[in-house]
């Protein structure tokens, strides 16, 4: 606690959160075509950047980077401190960072049941798996609801449910989420940012890649912005007010900001 010159004292200034993901001038290609370039951004431990652009701005290809899917043709990725550019995917997700996916994330031949025990068998060992289940169930009931039917059989919206459990519940360091909600109704859309809203209070950092950006902005501390494979802005959502339709648009006038630059205005 400092003081005043007139001696009233006044509280801490509050302490930044450590990075648990940083992008460091990285770049990627496909074959010959390159989809990213020189791109550097920080996910903050314990908050939620959400990564929006245009249809082709290389959003997926940032989260496939992150996984291990796609290696990096430049640059550096460091995850909870470690370097683990060029790790491969595997590695990469026994450190504690998943991806959830648009799209079928589940085992669809197997009950709801079995999709999470496998899971948490693998990661907690027989005993702990009655306490993970209890746990996503009363996360997700209606989950328990469908505890013995097969995973395929559940709506979109269920589907993405029992991939959050898993995440829930294993409390992962990072999860990457890639376009979540996309093909699903609103009200769908509701219960699953509800869930992320939950699987964030339990402490997982969220890299958040989402279509729905109001969405997005409203559940993350900081936006990046790319723009054909190129980040133009970093920095905190409220940087971008007034500002975002151009910048993700990449209209004449908006300018490169940076995640300084952008703190400032």
């Amino acid at each position: 606690m400092t003081s005043t010159a007139e001696g009233r004292p006044t509280a801490p200034a509050p302490v930044a959160a450590e990075p648990i993901l940083e992008l460091r001038g990285v770049g990627a290609a496909y074959g010959p075509y390159e989809a990213l370039f020189d791109v550097s951004l920080t996910v903050r431990t314990g908050h939620a950047l959400a990564l929006v652009g245009a249809n082709g701005a290389g959003k997926s290809t940032v989260a496939r980077v992150v996984s291990g899917l796609v290696p990096t043709t430049g640059g550096t990725i460091v995850f909870d401190g470690r370097d683990i550019t060029g790790c491969p995917a595997y590695e990469i997700a026994r450190l504690g960072l998943s991806q959830l996916t648009e799209g079928r994330s589940v085992f669809a031949s197997l009950t709801v049941e079995e999709n999470l025990t496998l899971s948490f068998r693998r990661a907690l060992g027989r005993r702990g798996i009655p306490d993970a289940l209890a746990q996503a169930y009363e996360a997700f009931p209606r989950l328990g609801e469908r505890r013995t039917q097969s995973a395929g059989t559940l709506s979109g919206g269920e589907q993405r449910m029992l991939a959050l459990a898993r995440v829930l519940v294993l409390h992962q360091r990072l999860l990457v989420v890639d376009e979540l909600s996309f093909g699903l109704a609103p009200v769908v859309v509701d219960e699953v940012y509800s869930a992320l809203a939950r699987v964030l209070a339990s402490g997982t950092s969220l890299l958040l890649i989402e279509q729905h950006v109001d969405r997005a902005l409203v559940l993350a501390d900081d936006v990046a912005v790319l723009s054909k494979g190129r980040v133009v802005y970093d920095g905190p959502v409220a940087g971008v007010e007034g500002r975002l339709g151009d910048l993700v648009l990449g209209r004449p006038g908006t300018g490169e900001l940076s995640a300084e630059g952008a703190g400032e205005d």
